[in-house]
Order: structure tokens, then sequence, then C-alpha cells
């Protein structure tokens, strides 16, 4: 920028000493017009400069994080409550709808009821083993009787001291004895495995249960609708009377989020050639005419859908892209004032510092022309 003055001024002395002064040389038409087309040039560099230095964008929104409030509910359900208004601010946890709990509350009741169940049935699955288990002894304790008893009449039917009918009935109890012992031992086997399908000590039965239960417990706490976050209300679609959950899609209002709002500032993209993270901004917005902010960069995105092609087997045609119209990045920019209202949706402009370079003058300009600018009315500024 200095080096633009000293030109400018050693050409005006020159032209000065030449044709005024001592009237070297005539100033004819010739001389004039290179003289105009030297001056504008010269005009031109701290434009130029202007824009690499002290990018600036008259393309600036405020930017909040929204959520969208859909009903977690599995079936529609009649709205019985609506405790919030439009334009409403809310705290964290504060109820916003109260949904028709009686449905629900009958689920918790019966899930509840059913974990009651399955809890006693793992005790009585503990008593079927105990009865498994005397049931094993008993029969064993009959085979080894029955045993005895085939040996004793087997070796004295050998002697023809007893009949050889009493032998083979001997033989028949043995036969019976072990089915009876087989199946009892099976029946503990499955009593055992009944008892023993647990996670982490606990039956799976009542996991199952557990679970069900939990599971109602939570579609219940739904029917209180609470607020996600400190925010507004904005976009309330419901009343009481109506019927929620028929579009599991559609939110029945929206909740502007107050933490963390910043603003986005669309620049071209040899305007930032210079700009990095934690340069200093100067702002303006639309709902503070005649003012400004500082802020700072907190990041350029560097990404644009018009570089983006969805998967696809067919080959991309470029003549079909419409890549005619110039792609500009978001630079996202936070005030360092905290108190500053920034309502969602905002605009304005913003005044990228990147250094000390004297060529920042002419963004200051187009900065404070533009927020003064926004008095007047109906001029398009």
């Amino acid at each position: 920028m200095l080096g633009v003055l000293v030109i400018t001024f050693v050409y005006v002395a020159f032209m000065w000493l030449v044709f005024y002064r001592f009237k070297l040389m005539r100033l004819t038409p010739g001389w004039g017009v290179f003289s105009l087309f030297f001056i504008v040039h010269l005009i031109l560099v701290p434009m130029v400069g202007a824009r690499f230095y002290s990018p600036f964008s008259t393309d600036v929104r405020v930017v909040r994080h929204t959520v969208q409030l859909v009903p977690r509910l599995p079936e529609p359900t009649l709205v019985a409550e609506v405790l919030v208004k439009e334009n409403m601010p809310v705290k964290k946890g504060d109820i916003l709808f109260v949904f028709d709990k009686s449905i629900y509350q009958s689920q918790a009741r019966g899930a509840e009821a059913a974990l009651v169940e399955a809890q006693q049935n793992v005790k009585i699955l503990e008593a079927d083993i105990a009865i498994a288990k005397d049931a094993v002894a008993r029969a064993q304790s009959e085979l080894d009787f029955a045993m005895i008893q085939q040996k004793r009449f087997s070796n004295l039917a050998s002697q023809r001291a007893a009949s050889q009918e009493a032998a083979d009935e001997w033989n028949s109890r043995v036969a019976s004895a072990e089915a009876t012992l087989a199946k009892d031992q099976e029946s503990q086997k499955r009593a055992e495995l009944s008892y023993a399908s647990q996670i982490d000590g606990v039956n799976t039965t009542v996991i199952q249960a557990q679970e069900a239960q939990a599971q109602a417990q939570y579609y219940l706490d739904q029917t209180d609708m609470k607020a996600p976050q400190d925010g507004v209300i904005v976009n309330l679609q419901v009343q009481s009377g109506m019927v929620a959950g028929i579009i599991r899609a559609g939110a029945i209002a929206s909740l502007i989020v107050d933490e963390n709002p910043y603003l986005l500032a669309a620049y071209r993209q040899e305007n930032l050639k210079f700009v990095e993270p934690g340069q200093p901004v100067v702002v303006t917005l639309n709902t503070h005419p005649g003012e400004h902010f500082s802020g700072k960069v907190e990041e350029i995105i560097w990404a644009s859908r018009k570089g983006q092609f969805l998967p696809s087997g067919r080959l991309p045609l470029f003549p079909d892209i419409p890549l005619d119209k110039e792609v500009r990045f978001p630079v996202r920019i936070t005030l360092d004032d905290p108190t500053v209202p920034l309502p969602i949706g905002v605009q304005g402009a913003a005044l990228i510092l990147t250094s000390d370079n004297p060529f920042t003058w002419l963004g200051q300009i187009s900065l404070r022309t533009h927020t003064w600018g926004r008095w007047l009315y109906p001029l398009p500024f």
C-alpha cells in the first residue's frame, strides 16, 4: 500500500514539474488518456489486495442447532396436555407435552407382573432340581436292591432252592429300575439345564422379563416429553386432543438450542488464500444496523456438493453437471461477546483480517458502508 502511495506521489510530481512548473512538454489528450489509465491501475492495486488480505462477505447467517421433537411412542397416542407455547423458552428437563398414559401404564404393570413370575419360576427351578435329585437317589436305591435280589434269586434258582419264575421276576424288576433311574436322571438334567440358562448369574427368562419391563417403563416415561436442551419452542403443531405418532417421522414442534450458536460466512475460493483459524473477524448483523462486533475464525469448511458424485454404474456426463456457478466455501465464525443476541437465520456481513496489512482499510470501509446502509430504506444494501 505504501508503494502505491509513493508511486502516485512521484507520478503526480512528475506531471506537475514537466507540464506545469517547467513546461517542458505540452499536455496532450494522449498524455491525459495515459495518466487516467495509469491512475486507474494504481487504484486497482488496493482493491485486489483487499480481496486477499481482508476478504469481505455479505452472505453471513446465524446458525443454531435445532431438535425435532418427535414422540417416541410405539403407536398413535392421544395428546393429553400441551404445556408450552410458541416462542416459549424452556429449560432442559421441562415437561413439554403429556400423552395419554393408560395403555402404557397397563403394559408396564403387566411387564412387572411377568418379571415377578419369572423370578418365582427360578425358585421353582431350584425346587425342581432338588426333587429330581431325590427321585434319582430313590431310583438308584431301588435299582441297587433289585440287583441284590436278582443275584440272590439267580443263585437259589441255579441250586434249585427257588423257582425260576422268582429269578425272572427280579430280572424284570432290575430292568424296570434301570429305566426309572435313567428317566429320573434325564429329568434332573433338564431341570439343571433350565436353571443353568444364565447370563452373568441371572436366569435368561428373568433377563427377558427385565428387558420387557424396562421397555414398557421407557414408553411410559415417554408419555411425558421433556426438553432435551435449553432453548426456545417454535413450529408448535400440536394441541390437546390431537393424536400424535401416526407418522413416526413427523415432528410436533422444534426446539432451537441456546448453546453454541455460530455464524457461517460464504467466501469465494480465491478470497480464502490467506485465511486461517484464529484470525480476527469484524461482523455486522442486520438486527443491529450501524454496529459491529469482534469475533474470530473457528474453521474453514473445505467441502462442497459440487465435488460429490453419487455411487452409480453409469459414467458421469460432465455437460449435465451444472459447473457454471462458482462454489463458495463457508467459514465458521464465533463472536467474542457471548451476550450478543443471535436469533437463528439472522444475516449480516463479515470482514476477516488476515494481517495488519494496510489493504484492510478498504474492507473496513466496505463493512461500515454495508451496516450503515441498513439504516436506509429501500436501498438494497
